[in-house]
């Protein structure tokens, strides 16, 4: 597609799941090599692209990742179309990826990567499975 071309909701929402997997594929490769700030930043986002893949199903967008996360708990988190737990998951991923950027005294470990990368991945394949289902919705 040219970049002047215009995409229907539809190929927004696959590009957003498309660049999440992207991030979550760059995560492992980064865990694999011991580069633990970086795998925590891009399981972030990958957590983030997913999410954001999740709202364009209902058209909605936010310029800020603040606005993004607060809109999906009030409406995917608190009303259990994703997990409660997940919810508390992903303010402790934005956390982490905050101090694994700016935070030059901050250590990133082995373990807490790994359940970083791997709340990606779940919050991933949950996310495809709810498109699935409200695919005929959009």
């Amino acid at each position: 597609m040219n970049q002047f071309e215009e995409g229907t909701r539809l190929d927004l929402i696959e590009h957003r799941f498309f660049i999440a997997e992207e991030d979550l594929e760059a995560a492992y490769l980064l865990l694999d090599a011991k580069q633990y700030r970086g795998a925590n930043n891009r399981a972030y986002y990958s957590i983030y692209h997913t999410i954001d893949a999740v709202l364009s199903i209902e058209g909605i967008a936010f310029r800020r990742h603040k606005e993004t996360l607060a809109y999906f708990n009030k409406h995917y988190i608190a009303t259990e179309i994703f997990p409660r737990e997940m919810g508390r998951q992903i303010v402790k991923a934005e956390e982490i990826r905050h101090a694994s950027d700016y935070d030059a005294f901050y250590v990133a470990s082995k373990d807490i990567t790994k359940q970083q990368v791997e709340l990606a991945k779940q919050l991933l394949s949950l996310a495809k499975m709810y498109y699935n289902n409200n695919r005929n919705n959009t």
